[in-house]
């Protein structure tokens, strides 16, 4: 059974960080990329980050580049998330998800979904 759990949500104040954790289980882990998207009250899901289990490779969305930070341990079938000087635009639920042997911010290549984690930043 493929699992993706995504955790580490909560509330921040603006300015501060937060570290999301994806534990994935129930396939090939190496042969795919994971990728985290957010999805705010109204809006449409965006692509945020995502890294390539076999090469390393990343993407940032440009709303946050310089501020998240995608790493990943392939020993423990996890991605992280590291998020930074974070902003009230940032609120949203948090979902990762896998794609194979492609690192992209578009869900349009995602096989797999986790549930998501609440993200929510006070001014």
């Amino acid at each position: 059974e493929v699992q993706l759990q995504a955790s580490g949500g909560g509330l921040v104040q603006a300015g501060g960080s937060l570290r999301l954790s994806c534990a994935a289980s129930g396939f090939s882990f190496d042969d795919y990329a994971i990728g985290w998207f957010r999805q705010a009250p109204g809006k449409e899901r965006e692509g945020v980050s995502c890294i390539s289990s076999s090469d390393g490779s990343t993407y940032y969305a440009d709303s946050v580049k310089g501020r998240f930070t995608i790493s990943s341990d392939n020993a423990k079938n996890t991605v992280y998330l590291q998020m930074n000087s974070l902003k009230p635009e940032d609120t949203a639920v948090y979902v990762c998800a896998a794609a194979y042997d492609v690192c992209t911010g578009s869900e349009d290549y995602y096989d797999y979904w986790g549930q998501g984690t609440l993200v929510t930043v006070s001014s």
